[in-house]
């Protein structure tokens, strides 16, 4: 079993035990704060060249580093992210691994004005229902943890929901099925999520294949200026970081520093 067989499975079964009826879920939907626009907050500026755009993440832990943080109160990270100058807060609801919670989730919610992508191992057409519930407005969908039809149903709920996808691969093969479903946000993980190794050069090989017209994320291994610039040469026009910012002590430096404004 690879490391992300046995996170899935620690979805699955974490699931089950919070899993509400339909209509419950669809109630507390329709209470939801109305969903905020990802693809504009990422995309505004930065595909004309102009300063690399920041999806910010709270981060408590991972699999391959373990505690990073202990983040007691997630919302007020979230608020310097925001005032750093971030364009999208993600925001990581998994229990068992990564130690964060649909708590943490309703916590930012209630204290930032830009859109929450809610960072999760989306296995289970509940879970889409469950992220609008508790606010959020992008969703993760994993291209290695999902069959093809699974990825293209996923993309789907997610688009008839109005929250806009992130849709991670790690190689060539996972992206061409990625680009089979016409996405907007493609991100490419330098870490192989069934083995947690990182390799930087996912970002040269892979990013100048994805359209200039989409949105291109360069996702985790960044914890520094020259690998900020590294993702931008690629052609990446937004990073997501959490690592970086939760270990740094001052995560508004650490983001100014990334951006090259430090």
């Amino acid at each position: 079993m690879t490391v992300l067989d046995s996170i899935i499975e620690g979805v699955r079964e974490d699931l089950a035990k919070r899993r509400k009826s339909l209509s419950q879920i669809h109630d507390e939907m329709s209470q939801a704060a109305p969903v905020r626009d990802a693809h504009l907050a990422l995309s505004s500026g930065a595909l004309s060249g102009a300063e690399m755009k920041v999806i910010a993440e709270v981060k408590r832990s991972s699999p391959s580093k373990g505690e990073l943080s202990s983040i007691a109160d997630p919302a007020a990270l979230a608020e310097k992210y925001q005032a750093a100058g971030a364009s999208v807060i993600s925001v990581l609801t998994e229990e068992r691994r990564f130690k964060g919670s649909l708590a943490d989730l309703d916590a930012v919610r209630k204290r930032v004005d830009i859109p929450i992508l809610r960072k999760d191992f989306m296995v289970d057409e509940y879970q889409f229902f469950e992220a609008r519930a508790h606010g959020a407005d992008v969703i993760l969908l994993i291209v290695a943890a999902l069959s093809k039809s699974q990825l293209r149903d996923f993309f789907d709920v997610a688009t008839e929901l109005q929250m806009a996808a992130l849709i991670e691969v790690h190689t060539a093969d996972e992206l061409e099925r990625a680009l089979e479903i016409s996405p907007r946000i493609v991100g490419v993980n330098s870490r192989n999520l069934k083995t947690l190794e990182v390799d930087p050069a996912a970002f040269s090989d892979l990013i100048p294949r994805i359209p200039a017209e989409l949105i291109r994320v360069a996702e985790s291994g960044i914890s520094s200026r020259a690998e900020v610039e590294f993702a931008q040469n690629s052609g990446a026009s937004a990073i997501l970081v959490g690592e970086a910012l939760v270990t740094s002590g001052d995560p508004d430096l650490a983001m100014r520093t990334l951006l090259g404004r430090g």
